[in-house]
């Protein structure tokens, strides 16, 4: 891959990995299909995490076999994990979309807090690969990039956490699992689409010679 000439091919670059591509979306979506399949089915709590975790596995051999990154595979299963551990613990089939929600509830609150500060979230992937970790909040314009790109991954979060919460109260967990799929890897497909037509827009150097201070 050829090295980022712009601040917009960078992001693309960074996000993409942070994501894990498309096999990454696929790992994210099997674990909820498994789930939803088993549950509809079977009615089943044992029987429907157990489809998750094993479908979980099966990613986590493939991608072994093909020595790809482990990395979203196993952190699919350790979530999937800790949410049948506490679904077993109290006895509420919803509870397994619990860790996820709760997730997404904190995310919400790290990328609103980034942007009110104008420390968005996403201007660190950018300052990760830079001399200077901090040098791109010194443009404006890559500042107002990263906060556009930053309240993008957050409207996600936010969509989750207001679809999802009202759900696991009422405890429809039928209703969860359809929604978590539905707003996994569709929803963040969308965002890449959005996010991919912002970035193609721009062609903010990476690092600009004469960049104009940001005021706090």
């Amino acid at each position: 891959m050829s090295a980022p000439q712009t601040v917009e091919e960078l992001v693309r670059q960074r996000l993409s990995a942070a994501l894990g591509g498309w096999r990454g979306m696929v790992d994210s979506a099997v674990a909820p299909l498994a789930f939803l399949v088993g549950w509809l089915t079977t009615r089943d709590l044992l029987v429907s995490v157990g489809a998750s975790i094993a479908v979980m596995l099966v990613a986590l051999v493939v991608r072994i076999a093909r020595r790809e990154t482990l990395q979203f595979a196993v952190g699919g299963i350790l979530v999937t994990a800790v949410a049948a551990f506490i679904a077993s613990r109290t006895g509420r089939a919803q509870d397994v979309f619990l860790p996820g929600i709760l997730l997404n509830l904190a995310l919400s609150v790290v990328f609103v807090v980034s942007m009110v500060t104008r420390w968005p979230v996403v201007g660190f992937l950018v300052g990760a690969v830079t001399e200077e970790p901090t040098a791109w909040r010194r443009d404006r314009g890559i500042v107002s990039l990263c906060q556009k790109l930053t309240g993008l991954l957050l409207a996600g979060y936010l969509v989750r956490v207001a679809v999802q919460l009202p759900l696991y109260l009422a405890g429809n967990t039928t209703a969860l699992a359809v929604t978590k799929l539905a707003l996994g890897w569709p929803l963040l497909l969308l965002g890449i689409v959005v996010a991919g037509v912002m970035l193609l827009k721009g062609r903010t150097p990476l690092q600009a010679p004469h960049a104009a201070a940001v005021e706090d």
